[in-house]
């Protein structure tokens, strides 16, 4: 007679010994997240947990989610967009405390001209044009693991596109020829990331340009500025209106937005901030010494309420340039001028010559 063996199935570990999960979960949330790539060696339950979206709701619920930097780099070497994230490491020497880390390639040929927005945990690619054809193409970053995944395509194919985040949705504006019913229709539209569809916003039609330098977004409102001139899109209304001449006419490069202060760099290539409210611009005082006198060129994000700036520095005939970035605090003080200090600047990585700053932006997980 023959007798066959069942074997048990190996229970699952616990996350750590002696605690249940749920008490375990609750103190692993609160660890940084620079610490996280440790904790996955621990055990498989620990990297299942690790990379799990559980772990991430309850960092949201305990107050523990942290600001992270991406930015996005065109590479001579390379046929695609690379993107990489600041890594900042309490533990690590000066020279190795913040760097820029590649992260997987974007399943995509190369991109020109495309947009972005943060939403939530990821990072949406918009269009942009693959051998000088627009594509309504968008794909996703998931920055808790890392992945790239396809969202719903546009209905109308962009690049140079101004593109912002107001309650929960993505809107783009421009990067089309408005030739035909369909362009004109979506010339701008809207993504709601809940029902995973795109929808027409209704626009005028006199205000229907093509390209879109840059964009952001300032209380509910949608900046898009044109070659010819600003607009802006109040979401909450859907009416849409011109900017005022001293921001159209100040307003260069990629900005971004503080306590309702648009920080850019002038034409001298220092700093300066719009107050919308005020309606004037003002000198960011405070960083003659820390940073370069022409920072033309510069990439702005707000990273938690901190100014960064993300710029590129050539050295002379060398086959290579450095990526700089320095985080900036920043406020108003009781006549309303504005003052800036600079906490940490630093080389974060090192790319051949004729490599370009694309983008940069932040995610909080």
């Amino acid at each position: 007679m023959s007798t066959s063996t069942t074997v048990e199935p190996t229970p699952p570990s616990s996350l750590i010994p002696s605690l249940p999960d749920d008490v375990a979960l609750n103190i692993i949330a609160r660890v940084p997240r620079c610490y996280h790539p440790i904790l996955s060696l621990v055990s498989k339950s620990m990297r299942s947990l690790i990379s799990s979206p559980l772990l991430y709701t309850t960092r949201s619920l305990l107050n523990s989610s942290q600001h992270f930097l991406y930015i996005s780099l065109r590479l001579p070497t390379s046929p695609v967009l690379r993107f990489y994230t600041l890594y900042q490491n309490p533990t690590k020497p000066k020279s190795l405390k913040n760097i820029l880390v590649p992260l997987p390639l974007i399943p995509s040929t190369s991109l020109a001209g495309s947009s972005f927005a943060s939403l939530g945990h990821k990072i949406y690619v918009l269009g942009g044009s693959i051998a000088d054809i627009p594509s309504s193409h968008v794909w996703s970053l998931d920055c808790r693991t890392h992945t790239w995944e396809p969202a719903p395509n546009m209905h109308v194919s962009r690049e140079f596109a101004a593109a912002g985040v107001v309650d929960g949705k993505i809107y783009v504006i421009g990067g089309c020829v408005v030739d035909n019913w369909a362009r004109s229709k979506n010339w701008a539209e809207v993504y709601d990331p809940k029902t995973g569809k795109w929808n027409a916003v209704p626009s005028p039609v006199e205000i229907r340009y093509k390209w879109m330098h840059a964009s952001a977004v300032i209380d509910g409102k949608v900046y898009a500025m044109a070659d010819r001139h600003g607009l802006c899109y109040e979401v909450k209304s859907g009416s849409w209106g011109t900017v005022d001449t001293d921001l159209d006419n100040g307003w260069r490069g990629r900005a971004c937005v503080i306590d309702g202060v648009l920080f850019c760099y002038d034409y001298l290539g220092k700093i300066r901030g719009y107050d919308v409210k005020e309606g004037i611009w003002k000198e960011l005082k405070g960083l003659e010494e820390e940073l370069p006198r022409f920072l033309c060129g510069a990439t702005m994000a707000n990273l938690g309420g901190k100014l960064i700036v993300v710029w590129e520095s050539k050295n002379g005939g060398s086959k290579e340039m450095e990526i700089w970035c320095a985080e900036i605090e920043v406020k108003k003080d009781e006549g309303g001028e504005l003052w800036g200090r600079t906490e940490w600047s630093d080389v974060v990585l090192t790319v051949p010559t004729r490599s370009s700053i694309v983008h940069c932006l932040a995610v909080t997980l």
